[in-house]
């Protein structure tokens, strides 16, 4: 078994819900260990990167809306980065069937999702398919200094004319 890496999002609804605490309980049944986490207001142009593979099906602006906060009046995602043996696999197995209706109901999805009227998998987590998803995902999701490991190349760059916040 290969070490790997994957991305876990607790969506707007699992947020709205006051899941997070449980969804993470569970996940920790994989024994694998958290090496990245940041909370995230998600701008249209993350969600629509995040879901390009979707692009020009009919649900796909509702999935924008939906992962963006919009469904949910809470613009707040929680991502994970999780490494382990056969990571992917492992959460995939915990978190369930992308849709909710055939997910294991002891999965989180069964546990947690649902399908709206307009079709709509408000499944409450999305966790990395493969590790190719895994990879784009995650250099999507985080920056290389918001990981702990240094899991994918990277390198140093100066930068002049950034504007950041900072405390007072």
């Amino acid at each position: 078994m290969a070490l790997e890496q994957t991305l876990v999002l607790v969506k707007p609804d699992g947020l709205k819900k006051s899941l997070t605490g449980n969804i993470l309980s569970r996940l920790s049944e994989a024994k694998l260990v958290i090496i990245g986490a940041r909370v995230v207001n998600v701008s249209r142009e993350l969600a629509e990167t995040h879901y390009e593979h979707l692009q020009g099906r009919p649900f796909f602006e509702e999935l924008i809306q939906y992962i963006m906060g919009d469904l949910h009046s809470t613009h707040r995602v929680a991502a994970f980065v999780y490494q382990g043996e056969d990571a992917i696999q492992k959460i995939r197995d915990i978190v369930g069937d992308t849709n909710p209706e055939n997910a294991n109901p002891v999965s989180i999805r069964g546990a947690y999702g649902r399908i709206t009227t307009s079709g709509v998998f408000e499944n409450v987590v999305h966790a990395s398919s493969s590790s190719e998803d895994a990879e784009k995902e995650i250099k999507l999701w985080f920056g290389p200094d918001e990981i702990v490991e240094d899991i994918y190349p990277s390198r140093e760059v100066m930068r002049s004319e950034v504007r950041m916040r900072e405390w007072v």
